[in-house]
């Protein structure tokens, strides 16, 4: 009999204990960037909050997506591939205690490998704005220790269900390092697998973070553009990070490329074709969200409305 094969989140697991790894995750909001992602052979994926908030809402990262919304597009995302681990963004949790609980169960089976808990207020922001708003430590370590429980609970209703619990903490900028950490070391206490500080502003604070937490693996989040020094994946795995998320690196293009075409559309009143989009047709870009294996899968089944081909 052959073994069965690892869950994305036994996956991503057994990837976190392997010291000599640091894991690279593209930031993802939709399924068109995720199939991309996949095809440039990245092996995890990270779904950006804000990409998901101004993708599917057209709004600010300000905490105005719900577990709905947070939850449907993870969904989608993990399933394009379920052997590629997903790493989610859970904002805070959506409410108390039991609302993290459920959360995380719903997280967990859409088929998430992995997930961040912060300890902003509810009406949370960008970690990379100022004027964020923290709830107490104890209230922090009650959404931490909630996430823990519920993943217990969904163990033993699903054996063989697991998720990678991910504290993060946006107390940098208002309570200083050490109490940062603080809160980080205790979440790691009550259960919490990876750690991330939010907003780091120097390359001292960037490979402190991971001396003062080893063992315990620690994420770095990579913004274009925001606060903490720009970092190589490389140049993070020799200061200790495990994980670097990549949260912009298709939002920024999107909207610049975007932004250009659609410009030059109102005033040349042409629709720009560059030579990549001639070289690559209509037929290419469906290939770019797997045209022939929708095809190929009909054929099997004895579907035959595509027998003469698309």
């Amino acid at each position: 009999m052959d073994p069965v094969p690892l869950s994305a989140a036994a996956r991503l697991r057994s990837h976190l204990s392997d010291p000599t790894q640091t894991l690279i995750c593209p930031g993802v909001y939709d399924g068109l960037t995720a199939r991309i992602a996949l095809n440039e052979g990245f092996t995890h994926l990270y779904m950006t909050g804000a990409g998901t908030a101004a993708t599917r809402l057209g709004a600010p990262d300000l905490g105005l997506t719900t577990l709905n919304d947070m939850v449907e597009n993870a969904r989608m995302i993990a399933s394009l591939d379920r052997t590629v681990p997903v790493i989610a963004d859970a904002d805070t949790g959506y409410g108390g205690p039991l609302m993290v609980a459920r959360t995380v169960q719903a997280y967990m089976t859409a088929g998430v490998a992995g997930m961040h808990l912060e300890d902003q207020v509810v009406t949370k922001r960008c970690g990379h704005l100022s004027g964020k708003e923290l709830v107490s430590e104890e209230e922090y370590l009650a959404r931490i220790r909630a996430a823990v429980m519920a993943r217990e609970e969904q163990r033993e209703v699903w054996p063989g269900s697991d998720i990678v619990l991910i504290a993060r903490t946006d107390s940098l900028q208002s309570l200083g390092y050490e109490a940062a950490v603080g809160r980080l070391k205790k979440a790691v206490e009550v259960g919490a697998d990876v750690a991330f500080l939010e907003g780091m502003t120097s390359l001292e604070q960037c490979g402190r973070v991971c001396r003062d937490l080893a063992p315990t693996p620690v994420l770095l989040n990579m913004v274009a553009g925001g606060i903490t020094p720009d970092l190589s994946a490389d140049e993070a795995r020799e200061l200790g990070f495990r994980i670097v998320i990549f949260p912009g690196v298709c939002l920024g293009p999107i909207v610049e490329e975007a932004s250009r075409a659609l410009r030059r559309l109102r005033v040349e009143r042409r629709n720009e074709v560059s030579e990549f989009q001639k070289r690559m047709g209509v037929k290419g870009f469906y290939d770019v969200v797997r045209l022939g294996d929708s095809l190929a899968f009909d054929k099997r089944a004895g579907g035959s409305a595509f027998e003469n081909g698309v």
